[in-house]
């Protein structure tokens, strides 16, 4: 299996200046392409950290990809750091890239300074793929015979700036092909909510366990999406297969499975509500619009969702959404009863198939009958309506996404489980 490392190069990094995206997005071309990728590493702007971590990760990969400090400026010190690691004994002129750096500026309408010009020198030891969107050059290193790696090994460097770096991406990918024969890698990716990775990791252990060692499984939890189970094969295993080995997990998973790929729980509501004529709506009351949010990210949701009334006073619940007065002050405003009567009033507002609403105490503050973090759901459609108590100890912020997410996968169940009532 050819392997790879990711390093990044920048100061601004590693105090949080910037975040790395480059790093994501190399490996997914490299894994798409049969790369696997060992480690990513962030490196600060000193040659010898550099040189260092270079000789390192050359010694324990096939392939280096290096993003970073390749700019004009005097703090940019990564091409003559890897001069020396690759042993140059100079400099050379790429003449492409100088004209291309002169296309750029002058279409800038600026001067092609020597500092500029001076990006399309490159150390002897390496050869060039003319990066296009930028001034920088994307040097490629390979190491055939070097003693000091024991193996064959190349380094890729690319500018730091993600547009250009995503830009090069296609060309580092045909050119390492030449290089080495890769296997394949095969990810299959379902997504789950509604159940803990703990518990979900006991749930499917006997099935994971019986695994073939070609396959390996990752759990990748995130509070709006759910877990998201990534089975990946590597070694020559067929599509065939690793399909095969989803199909058994299936019945395991039952209700918590929503999506066959890299989804979202509002993307499968869309999948089920498109086509059919059937509608949507919300009330929403600690979630403050976010319900509405996510279900119009996705493309056609105007087909079957047709509006929300984020009720966040009391008087709205009653004046909008005709929640009786009274069953507020018998019950609480965080109840099963105002879920219920909030997602039964948006459904008679807006005359939809179904509604969904949620009311909670979303931080600090809860009442004598409810405490902080405390959720209650409504979900209202032909055959009635439900609700369902959720609690959650994180702060605000992510409370609110819980919220949103769980009132969204009640809906996706109630819409499954009434379809063609």
């Amino acid at each position: 299996m050819t392997t790879a490392t990711i390093c990044t190069i920048g100061d601004e990094i590693l105090i949080g200046q910037i975040l790395d995206t480059n790093s994501r997005a190399i490996a997914t071309a490299l894994g798409e392409s049969g790369v696997k990728v060992l480690s990513m590493v962030s490196i600060a702007d000193d040659s010898e950290s550099i040189i260092s971590t270079m000789e390192d990760s050359l010694r324990k990969s096939d392939i280096v990809v290096v993003t970073g400090g390749l700019g004009p400026t005097a703090d940019d010190i990564t091409k003559p750091a890897l001069a020396r690691l690759s042993l140059s004994k100079g400099f050379v002129e790429n003449l492409e890239q100088k004209e291309i750096i002169k296309d750029i500026l002058h279409s800038r309408g600026l001067d092609a300074l020597e500092r500029n010009l001076s990006q399309a020198m490159v150390p002897d030891t390496c050869q060039v793929i003319p990066n296009r969107k930028g001034t920088a050059p994307i040097m490629v290193f390979p190491f055939e015979k070097d003693s000091r790696f024991g193996h064959k090994c190349v380094l890729y460097s690319l500018p730091g700036v993600p547009y250009e770096a995503l830009g090069a991406l296609d060309d580092i990918v045909k050119d390492l092909k030449s290089r080495f024969a890769l296997d394949s890698i095969i990810h299959k990716t379902i997504m789950t909510y509604g159940i803990a990775e703990s518990s979900l990791a006991e749930l499917i252990r006997p099935w994971e366990e019986a695994l073939p060692k070609e396959m390996h499984l990752a759990y990748l939890p995130n509070p709006i999406t759910g877990v998201r189970l990534r089975l990946s094969a590597y070694g020559g295993v067929s599509e065939a297969e690793i399909e095969s080995q989803i199909e058994s997990l299936r019945p395991i998973l039952g209700e918590y499975l929503y999506a066959d790929s890299d989804s979202s729980l509002q993307e499968a509501i869309g999948k089920l509500l498109r086509g059919t004529g059937m509608t949507l709506s919300a009330a929403e009351s600690c979630t403050g619009g976010m319900i509405s949010h996510l279900l119009t990210t996705v493309s056609g949701s105007s087909e079957y969702y047709l509006g929300s009334v984020t009720s966040y006073a009391e008087a709205i619940k009653e004046k909008v959404l005709g929640v009786e007065e009274g069953i507020i002050a018998e019950n609480g405003i965080v109840s099963s009863a105002v879920a219920a009567a909030m997602a039964e009033g948006a459904r008679a507002l807006t005359g939809s198939t179904f509604a969904v609403s949620t009311t909670g105490w979303a931080d600090a503050y809860g009442d004598s009958r409810e405490p902080a973090g405390t959720l209650w759901v409504g979900v209202s459609g032909p055959s009635g309506t439900i609700t369902r108590r959720f609690n959650y100890h994180s702060g605000r912020v992510i409370n609110i996404e819980r919220f949103a997410a769980s009132a969204l996968n009640e809906l996706r169940k109630y819409i499954l489980n009434n379809r063609g009532k």
